[in-house]
């Protein structure tokens, strides 16, 4: 290794002692496939992982996905009508923009700033520590390829 320079493997590794989870190639693969600030469903994971490893059942990817939720290094993000999605950034009760029409996700910071972010106007006896935000729309990619709802632009007549 050049000085100065991270091991990126040697950081996972590390990630993956300090949770107590054993350090195997498959859970380097997953580590290494869910970037920061990507939002993969668990079979684009599998993809991604047999083009590094070769080979991996489904099941094992998401019994890393399952183990590693458990253990804090991912967070799994439902949204109605997609199947779950898992990302990397972690423990700051941050919310999501998703596309309507590409399904593009993307992080956006808490919106009053401390977690759980929000406030309901009745906990009814709860201790909440979370508030889950999804915010619906359409992303400047899909909206220049269409209309301002992202829908395409109907022909004009001539």
């Amino acid at each position: 290794m050049v000085a100065g320079v991270v091991d990126r493997d040697e950081v996972s590794r590390a990630l993956l002692r300090s949770v107590g989870l054993r350090v195997t190639a498959p859970r380097l693969a997953v580590l290494h496939v869910l970037q920061p600030d990507g939002h993969l469903d668990a079979d684009e994971v599998a993809r991604s992982v047999r083009k590094r490893l070769g080979t991996v059942s489904t099941q094992a990817v998401y019994d890393i996905l399952h183990a590693f939720t458990a253990a804090g290094l991912l967070r799994r993000v439902e949204l109605p009508g997609s199947p779950a999605r898992y990302e990397r950034r972690v423990g700051d009760n941050h919310h999501h923009l998703v596309c309507r029409s590409c399904g593009d996700i993307i992080d956006v910071d808490c919106a009053i700033g401390e977690a759980p972010c929000l406030t309901p106007s009745d906990a009814a006896g709860f201790a909440v520590d979370e508030a889950e935000v999804i915010f619906w729309g359409s992303c400047p990619g899909c909206r220049a390829a269409g209309g301002p709802d992202g829908a395409p632009t109907p022909p004009t007549a001539t």
